[in-house]
Order: structure tokens, then sequence, then C-alpha cells
């Protein structure tokens, strides 16, 4: 373009053709010009020479004259001035703002022609040009462009195929939302604002700059900010961009200060706690009004938060949260035990509430009675929260709950929490076992977890929670029980190893032949839910025939001889997992041939077809992991060829290798042996590797890894792998990320496939498995990182983790 002046662009004056002709734009004077700024003179003065220029120009001229000890002169003459005075020069002044207005009101009048979906890029681009340099004519409002409606056709320009009109349309945008509210608001109507956030998270770098640039320019104007957030993504994507490392600076500061911006709506201040931008959240948390505390604080246990934001609230708010338990009354109360419940679930900001003095407290308002006492349901949430505290490990021996020093394990106080477990119903019941759990769990504090149970006679009780028909409630006592049994003498371990004990009655039940009871069902998950590696109670198990009893069953149920009801899936997973304890006990050889003799290496194969039952699938799979150990150990070896000899020379040894199974190199079978490739195991446990419950994933994964473990041919159990699709299966898996148990089964099993180079020469150009093995160099366990260091190591990954494999043609 040619010269500007005070963003006047004269380019007009020296062009030719139909666009400038037809905005009959008047060229620009050489008098209408400033002989020091050059520029178009808004307020011209004239001094006593007769030389005319722009006020604020001549006056900084004269400044610099004073300054550097000069008398002052005229910069065009260099006369020197007898008088400084000024004199207003009106007429030009009138004449420049006539001239101006004509020449605006024709640019404005071609930009608004050429601005439209048919036009060229140059007119569109000339266009708006001509609207930017209107724009910066110091004296012009920009509400001259506004009321000749070009804004809603600038807006339509963000929408065009130029790349070029984009950019200029966002720049456009900006400079007439720039300190002109009526602008902002004109440009925020319709859905220009979300085509604007489209730009940040789809466009090239320059529009997001462009479009991050004109958000924060609406953003200032405080009825838009909601408007803004309103728009699906908005905030989520500033947020992201705020703390990227992959935009320039300005860029980055941009969209933190549009944020700032937004948190003047208390809604986008929700939003930006949902996407973990907690400081504005946290912020109104403690220096709001009360309500909006309230509201806050409510709020915050909704939040679903990771746990470093659990932390970050926890050192941030933890302290006044538990204030508020002490001293807020009961809707502030409950509002703050539900966001204390949601923050305390993780072992760092457990100890941070902890050492902030949530204790006291919250065991004030367990056992709390009278009118001041909280209802069940936020009693329920303080056992929740208490539960919470207790798993995180923290020296409960050392923290004083009230002015006595009692602890949380003093024997008093263990009564009381006895007395809330046999008197409140099952959700408090099973929170409070959790705690008794997590005290138990401790060697410094479970002798006198014990010591209080024995003293206040609760033994009896608590056995009996193992028939409890909610299964938290079940799966906590036994733990408790687990904890506490070393410790109780043989009153707890008389209870289910002793024969004529509750361990014959509950396989009497089992065996009962009435259909299917809940009674069953129970029975069935108690055992079930006992330690699986108890090898007395499993060879007590044996003695009463329970074995037997459960494979008839599952069989039964299976084949439909047996009707099933409401408890029927309870009872199969239960039967199931009581049946797996066998696959434990195979160091022992007359579980060997029970289990040889039942042929439950293709029981448990069959049961892997179970959809539906995660339970049962999960239990058979990590059975048979079990059983498939074993097979390397029991497979009959074959014996080695005899050479031949025919008088004048040895014959080659030949060997027959009809029927060797190719991982175990011997003669294999389901029954006999427990192999997974006899028994057909391998294509079930394959397509479970895919299976929406992580624990069933887990199970079919580990049960796999037994054909790639030392002490069998691991490039037959690969090949094996790579007949089923399990070796893309297994890749999914490492690249899924699910669990880290998955993750560290995955990279076992990917590092035993890599040995094999041709198998490691396709993978290396999957980037997506590099990058799994990547993370898993970088976050595993210290096992994991060593085994996907050598996983690297055959992909060419290291040290270098770039591809460097070139592809085939």
């Amino acid at each position: 373009m040619a010269e500007t002046a005070d963003g006047y662009d004269d380019s007009s004056t020296h062009s030719t053709g139909s666009y400038h002709e037809t905005a009959h734009i008047e060229p620009l004077y050489e008098a209408f010009r400033c002989p020091l700024s050059r520029k178009v003179m808004h307020n011209p003065v004239t001094l006593e020479t007769g030389q005319t220029f722009e006020r604020e120009a001549i006056e900084k001229w004269l400044r610099e004259c004073n300054v550097n000890g000069r008398p002052p002169t005229c910069p065009v003459t260099g006369k020197v001035l007898s008088s400084t005075e000024l004199n207003p020069s009106i007429a030009l002044r009138n004449t420049i703002e006539e001239w101006t207005q004509r020449n605006e009101a024709a640019r404005l009048d071609v930009a608004r022609k050429s601005l439209f979906v048919g036009s060229s890029e140059a007119d569109v681009l000339q266009a708006l040009d001509y609207v930017i340099d209107i724009c910066h004519m110091n004296r012009t409002p920009r509400n001259f462009v506004r009321k000749g409606e070009l804004i809603p056709l600038i807006a339509d320009m963000l929408k065009s195929s130029s790349q070029r009109v984009r950019l200029k349309a966002l720049e456009t945008l900006r400079i007439l939302a720039e300190e002109d509210d009526d602008n902002k608001e004109n440009i925020a109507l319709g859905d220009t604002i979300r085509t604007i956030v489209k730009f940040l998270s789809h466009g090239h770098s320059q529009e997001r700059e462009g479009a991050v640039s004109l958000l924060y320019e609406l953003s200032k104007r405080e009825s838009l900010c909601e408007k803004i957030g309103d728009v699906s993504g908005a905030i989520l994507i500033l947020v992201g961009m705020s703390s990227s490392e992959s935009v320039n600076a300005s860029t980055v500061e941009r969209a933190e200060k549009t944020l700032e911006n937004l948190e003047r709506c208390e809604k986008n201040v929700r939003q930006m706690a949902e996407n973990g931008r907690l400081q504005p959240f946290l912020r109104l948390l403690l220096q709001g009004s009360p309500d909006t505390q309230l509201s806050m604080a409510a709020y915050l246990g909704e939040l679903v938060l990771s746990n470093d934001k659990k932390v970050f609230v926890a050192e941030t708010a933890g302290s006044a949260l538990v204030d508020v338990m002490r001293s807020g009354n009961k809707e502030a109360r409950e509002a703050a035990l539900k966001a204390l419940n949601q923050i305390s679930s993780y072992e760092t900001s457990a100890k941070i509430l902890i050492e902030a003095g949530i204790l006291p407290p919250l065991v004030k308002d367990l056992f709390m009675v009278g009118s001041n006492q909280l209802p069940m349901r936020l009693k329920e949430v303080s056992a929740t929260i208490l539960a919470n505290l207790v798993a995180c490990g923290a020296n409960f021996e050392s923290i004083p709950l009230d002015h006595n020093r009692q602890t949380l394990v003093s024997e008093d106080i263990v009564h009381n929490l006895l007395h809330l477990i046999s008197n409140t119903g099952p959700a408090i019941e099973c929170k409070l076992l959790q705690v008794l759990v997590g005290l138990t769990s401790s060697s410094a504090t479970v002798l006198k977890i014990v010591a209080a149970i024995r003293s206040s006679g609760a033994t009896i009780s608590l056995i009996q929670f193992v028939e409890a028909p909610q299964r938290e409630v079940r799966m906590a006592a036994i733990k408790l029980l687990k904890n506490i049994s070393p410790h109780m003498g043989q009153d707890m371990a008389d209870s289910f190893r002793a024969a004529g004990s509750q361990l014959s009655s509950l396989v009497s039940v089992m065996a009962e032949n009435n259909g299917i009871s809940d009674e069953q069902a129970a029975a069935a998950g108690l055992l079930a839910d006992l330690p699986e590696r108890d090898s007395v109670l499993t060879q007590r198990l044996l003695e009463e025939n329970a074995f037997i009893i459960i494979i008839s069953k599952v069989r039964g149920i299976r084949q439909g001889e047996i009707r099933g009801g409401r408890f029927v899936t309870q009872f199969l997973e239960g039967l199931v997992m009581i049946l797996s304890r066998v696959t434990y006990m195979l160091d022992e050889n007359s579980f060997i041939v029970f289990a040889q003799e039942h042929n439950l290496a293709a029981l448990f194969t069959e049961l892997l077809q179970t959809n539906g039952l995660d339970k049962v699938q999960a239990t058979s799979a990590a059975a048979l992991e079990n059983l498939s150990q074993k097979s390397k150990y029991l497979t009959k070896i074959p014996d080695p060829p005899q050479p031949g000899f025919c008088g004048f020379c040895f014959s080659k040894p030949t060997q027959d290798t009809a029927g060797i199974c190719k991982v175990h190199h011997g003669f294999c079978s389901i029954r006999e042996t427990f192999c997974l490739l006899e028994g057909k195991a391998v294509e079930k446990l394959v397509a479970l590797l895919d299976h929406t419950k992580e624990q069933v994933a887990e199970a079919a994964l580990a049960a796999l890894c037994t054909l790639l473990e030392d002490g069998v041919i691991i490039e037959e159990g690969v090949a094996v792998l790579c007949e089923t699709d399990g070796i893309r299966l297994i890749l999914e898996v490492l690249c899924e990320n699910r669990t880290e148990v998955l993750r560290q089964r995955a990279v076992w099993a990917v590092e035993r496939i890599l040995r094999r180079e041709d198998i490691a020469y396709d993978i290396s150009g999957d980037q997506n498995v590099g990058t799994a093995l990547v993370e898993a160099f970088r976050n595993g366990d210290y096992r994991t990182r060593q085994i996907a260091e050598r996983a690297l190591k055959h992909v060419d990954k290291l040290p270098n983790f770039s591809g460097i494999f070139t592809k085939m043609a």
C-alpha cells in the first residue's frame, strides 16, 4: 500500500482501474499534511511565519528547542520565532474534515459493494484495508462503520475460503472492537463468536493468534463474557492455550488475559474449574460473598478432580473448609462435607486435610447425638471421608481428637465406631468397616484395634457381617477379619477352618438342590471373597468335597439343568471364584491330580464364553493362567532319536514330530498338561483382550503371557498369537493404556513379541506403539521401564525416539 498518514491510505490517489474510479476518492492534498509528522492534520495551527502544522507535532518541536537550549525556530523556514503563539487554522481544519468525510463515505461505499462472497480476493482485501484505514483515523468514531452496517459483512468474511481474507477479517473486527463497546456487541451478534472459537482449534497458527486477539477484545465487554463461555469448547480451548508450550508467547498471553476477563462470569468460573483451571474458582470459594462461597463449596462436591487437582484444592482451601465444618450452619457444613469428600479420596490430599485439622470435627460429627447431630445422609458422607483419610496411611496414633488426647485407635473411639457399625444402615456400616480395615492394616495400630474389639465383645458381631447381603459390607468385613485374625487366636481361625465349623455349613447351603436361593448366593460369595491363596482353607474345602459340589453346580447351570433366578449370576460368580482356588495350589500334587481328573482347564476355557458375566470371565482367565504356568513342567518330552547304523555309516537321526506341542516341545493335552494351545483356549482369551471391563482384559492378557514366558519356545508362542490376531490386540491394549496393570503386562508381552526381527521391523513404523512404549519408559515403575527400554531397542527407538526405518516401497 502507499504511504499512510495517521492510518490514511492514499494509494487511491496513485491507482487506476474501475475499483477506484467508482469510489470517487479525492486525492490527498499536500496542504493537508503536517510538514513535521507527514500525517493528515486534525488540529492545524499556524506560526507567525505563516507555516501550518499539527498542534501536537509543533508543540513537541518547540519543547525540544527549549530542552536543547536553542531558540524556538520555524521547522520549515528556520527563522527564529519572536513568539511561540499557535493560532488555530479553523478554515483548514474544516476543509480537511469535509474532505475526510467525503473520502470515508466513498471508501465505505466501495467496501460495502465488495464484501460479499462473489468478490475477488483482491477486492475483498482492499475493502477490508479501507475499513482499517478509516478506523485508524484518530478523530473518526468507529460507529461510522457500524452504522454503515459493514460489521455483519466483515463477519461473513470469516467463512471465506481464502486464508488471507479470513486473517484480514479477524484483524478488521479486532480493530473495530477496540475501545468501542457498541461495536463489540454488534460483532457478537449471530454465530460470529462460535466461528471465531473454531479458529482456536482448527485454524492456522496465524488464524489462532488473530482469533484469540479478537476474543480478548470482545471479552473486555462484561455482557459478552457469558456469551463467549456458552460456546461449546471455548473455555476448554482457551485453558489449553494458556498453558501450551506449542504456541507463541503472545498467543498464550492473550488467551490468559481472555480467561481473566471471562472470570467475571460465575458460570465461566465453574467451566474453568471443570477444565482444570481452579484458581478463579477457589478465589470465589475463599473470597466471594457468603452465598457465592456456599455455592462454590457445593459445586466442588460435584466436580470430578484429577489427583493433582485434589492436592491443589486441599492446599488452597482445605483449612477454610475444615473451619466451616467447625462453625458453619447446617447448610454450609453440608456443602463443606461434600467438598471434603471429593478431595479426601486421594492419599496426598487426604494427608493435607489431616494436617489442616479435619479429624476432630469429623469424628465429633459422626458421634454427636441430640438436636445438633447431622442427619444420617451427612453422617454417611462423614464416614466416607473418614474412610478416605484412614486409607492414606497416616500415623493416627499421634493425632489427638480432643483435649483428652484420644486418637482414632483409642479404646473409647473404637468402641464408638463399633457401636455405630451395629446401629446404622449398610452405607455407614460399610464405610466404618473400611475405617477399621485401614487402621488394622498398619502394624503400629492393629493391636490396639484388636484389644478394643475384644474388650467390646464385638467379635461375633463382626463375624456375622460376612453374611451381610450388601457385597461392599461383606467385603469390608472379610478384609477386617483377615487383618485381625492373626491377632485373635483360634476363635477366628476355627470359625472357618475347623471340622464342623461355619465352613461346613456354608458348603451344605451351596449343595442344596431347591433352585438357587439368596442364601446359596451369599454363601458362595462369602467363600469366594476369602483369600484365594489360603492353603489351609483350600485344603479344608477339598476335604469337604466343596470343589466337586461346585463343579456339578457350575456344569448344571451351564447346561440348563439347574434353573436360575435373580441370584444365578451372583451364585455362579461365587462358585467359579471358589473353584479357581484349586489353581493357586498346584505346587501340591493332590491338587494337580484333582484338576486333571475333573478336566478343570477345559471347564475354565468353556467359562471364558459366558458373555455378560465379567467376574466369571476374569476369574476363569486367571485360573487358566495358573494352570498354563504348569504346562511346561507337565508336558511329556519325547525321547531323543537314536542314530541308525547300516554297517558302513551312521544315518542321520530322525524324529517324528507329529502330536508334539510346538510351544512346549512335548506331548500336551488340555486335561493332562493344561496346555492352552491344545485346549483351543488361545482364541477365546484373545477375544477377551478388547473387553470393556479392564479386569477381564488383564486376566486374559496374563493367561496369554504364559505362552511367552521363559521355559517355552517363545518364537512359537509369538507365532500362535500372530495366527489368532493376538498380536494386534495386544498392541491395541498397549496403546489404549487403560490401567497400569494392563500397561505393565502389555509392555512385557510386546517386548517378547518384538524379539522376532520381522515383527519388530513391521511394528517400528507404528507411531502409536512407539509412543506407548516411550510413555511406559518414562512413567512406568522400575521393572516396566526396564522392559520398555528393551522393547524400544528392538525397534531402534533408543536413544533417538524418532522412527529410523525406511518404509518398504
